[in-house]
């Protein structure tokens, strides 16, 4: 399913580790420029439907353009008025980069193991080594726990800010 939120749980599970090195925000919109090219090829019946995005070439292309497009937005932002929602603003340039590279190249992971139809190291080798090294079921499952662990991590970071606040 294009755009699914399977991706998101790891993108949770990280920025509850590291919230001050990634931002859960550009990995989860590395996932869905990503997964774009699926739904316009799905819509349009075209084959692959995992084509170029969905190699680590185009993983690479999609970092620089998710964070460019952030860099853009807070350039914007700076001159006419932006929602801040989720307090994107403050994210630093590095944060947006590194949550955009964990989140496309994983994205290509996770896909690879899924779907028959990726050439992840492609123009250099049209195969792909990692299709059903985990039973779909079994990576679902994985997901979902780093999902939750995810969430768990998140909310208990949100008691204690709300048991310490900053004064």
């Amino acid at each position: 399913m294009p755009i699914t939120p399977f991706h998101f749980g790891l993108g949770a599970a990280l920025n509850a580790a590291a919230p001050k090195h990634i931002s859960f925000l550009s990995f989860c919109a590395a996932n869905v420029l990503i997964d774009f090219e699926s739904l316009y090829n799905l819509w349009y019946g075209r084959h692959p439907v995992h084509a170029f995005l969905h190699t680590y070439v185009g993983a690479t292309l999609i970092i620089g353009a998710t964070t460019a497009l952030f860099l853009g937005l807070r350039r914007f932002a700076s001159r006419f008025w932006l929602p801040n929602l989720f307090a994107w603003r403050a994210l630093s340039c590095r944060q947006v980069a590194l949550g955009a590279a964990l989140g496309a190249y994983t994205h290509i992971v996770f896909d690879s193991v899924m779907h028959e139809d990726i050439r992840p190291l492609a123009p250099f080798s049209q195969s792909n080594v990692l299709f059903d090294a985990i039973p779909l079921g079994q990576l679902h499952l994985l997901l979902v726990a780093l999902a939750l662990g995810g969430a768990v991590g998140l909310g208990w970071r949100q008691l204690r800010r709300n048991k310490n606040p900053v004064r």
